[in-house]
């Protein structure tokens, strides 16, 4: 599709997207969540290793907040909370599926 062809609202709708998911790490939370049955706070740290406490608190907050993710608190000591993918963010896997897939037939020389 040519640049000229794009409307103001498409441009819109993938600038929101953006900002939803243009977080640091909030692509890799989700893959963990959805592709590897990572689902606690600590096995998020980790996985992602760079990421600091208050970084993936923040990530996890606003997706959350962006209603891509819920939190489950178990409200045990030690604590115990989980996080899984609500029904939009499932509804992200396919996205997903092909970032993956266009990036595997693209990106192999990077």
């Amino acid at each position: 599709m040519k640049k000229s062809t794009l409307s103001i609202e498409r441009c819109k709708t993938v600038s929101t997207i953006q900002k939803i998911l243009g977080g640091k790490w909030k692509i890799e939370i989700i893959y963990y969540i959805a592709f590897q049955n990572i689902h606690r706070f600590g096995e998020l740290r980790r996985h992602i290793g760079d990421i600091t406490d208050s970084s993936l608190t923040k990530q996890l907050r606003e997706l959350e907040a962006d209603g891509f993710i819920t939190r489950h608190d178990y409200n045990e000591v030690p604590p115990h909370v989980e996080y899984h993918l609500t029904d939009l963010g499932e509804s992200f896997i396919p996205v997903f599926e092909h970032m993956k897939q266009w990036g595997e037939e693209n990106l192999r020389t990077q």
